[in-house]
């Protein structure tokens, strides 16, 4: 269960990573429209599950040199990739902006969060 103070830091990072990345996302991120879904952080915040939905433009792997890694990558796959190669640069953003908050600010770690997938999944199923 968590506390209400986790709740509260929680939704501060959410809040603020979702700022940063969007700050960024037309750069660094080809312009995909990212959204964070949820921030889970860990009780002595070390780390904070961050969780995604990423809607990227279908032109973002034209970018990829690798043919073999174009072929088995989504659009979103690879924004997701380029969020967790640049995780270390959006965690010095993150202290800047938390720096009187928070003592630690904890690693990231990005998930793609699948939940509406899974929604319409389900809607498929009871259709049937």
């Amino acid at each position: 269960m968590e506390t209400r103070r986790m709740e509260k830091i929680n939704r501060l990072i959410q809040k603020d990573l979702s700022e940063i990345i969007r700050e960024k996302s037309r750069e660094e991120f080809f312009s995909s429209v990212i959204s964070v879904t949820r921030v889970d952080v860990t009780s002595d915040l070390s780390l904070a599950r961050v969780y995604v939905s990423i809607f990227a433009p279908t032109n973002v792997l034209e970018t990829v040199k690798d043919e073999k890694e174009k072929k088995n990558l989504t659009p979103s796959e690879y924004v997701l990739k380029l969020l967790r190669e640049k995780k270390d640069l959006i965690r010095m953003y993150l202290g800047q902006r938390e720096r009187h908050q928070l003592r630690i600010i904890p690693d990231i770690t990005f998930y793609l969060d699948d939940t509406l997938d899974y929604a319409k999944r389900i809607d498929e199923l009871l259709k049937q």
